[in-house]
């Protein structure tokens, strides 16, 4: 008659089972974030090309990223806007949910943040999501000088993504207003994100124009 019990050799097996399983996504764990770390280091950096060539002669990549660790906190913070802002533009939303938790700790380590930092960390949260942390560094920026472009230009846009039409038309007309007085300030932050600056002044104007 065969025995009922099992075997102490599949009581092992049966037991060290879950424990197999815990190994195994340990190391498959393990070796994603090496591989990461590699790729990294190798030169995915965050502002050069992540798929660079190697050039005619020459047996290594041409383009290599500098190593992040060796960066200061301001740079670390610049180089994962850069980042998350190209993602964004090349419309690969899944990598900007990746990197941008990491951008927003990088600026938040950099406290007390300048308006210049605020706008960077208000975009990061724009594009990600984040809106109620996008529109408190809009509404930090306006509180300490109301007219500055970049608040008025983030605040602009989380109103238009909150559906706040008037909100919207009210920053575009202080945007407007404020434009020539701001820039004759000359502060760093405004020839740093000049574009922003041009694209969001012609924006307030088509619609400034269509509104009368």
């Amino acid at each position: 008659m065969p025995d009922s019990d099992p075997s102490p050799s599949k009581a092992s097996v049966s037991n060290s089972l879950p424990w197999i399983v815990a190994a195994i996504a340990l190391v498959t764990l393990l070796a994603f974030l090496a591989g990461s770390a590699f790729n990294t280091s190798r030169g995915s950096s965050l502002d050069a090309p992540q798929n660079a060539l190697p050039q005619a002669g020459l047996g290594e990549t041409a383009v290599r990223g500098p190593d992040i660790s060796q960066l200061s906190p301001q740079e670390r913070a610049d180089r994962l806007f850069t980042r998350v802002m190209l993602l964004n533009s090349e419309g690969k939303t899944d990598s900007v949910l990746f990197f941008a938790p990491m951008a927003i700790s990088a600026y938040q380590m950099l406290a007390p943040m300048s308006a210049d930092q605020r706008y960077d960390l208000g975009r990061i949260a724009e594009v990600s999501g984040a809106l109620p942390l996008a529109k408190a560094q809009a509404d930090t920026i306006l509180g300490q000088n109301p007219t500055h472009l970049l608040g008025l230009i983030l605040a602009t846009r989380i109103a238009s993504l909150e559906n706040r039409a008037a909100d919207r038309q009210a920053y575009e007309s202080r945007l407007i207003a404020s434009y020539h007085p701001e820039t004759a300030k000359k502060l760093p932050e405004y020839e740093r994100h000049g574009d922003d600056i041009a694209a969001a002044l012609a924006d307030a104007r088509r619609a400034g124009a269509a509104s009368r």
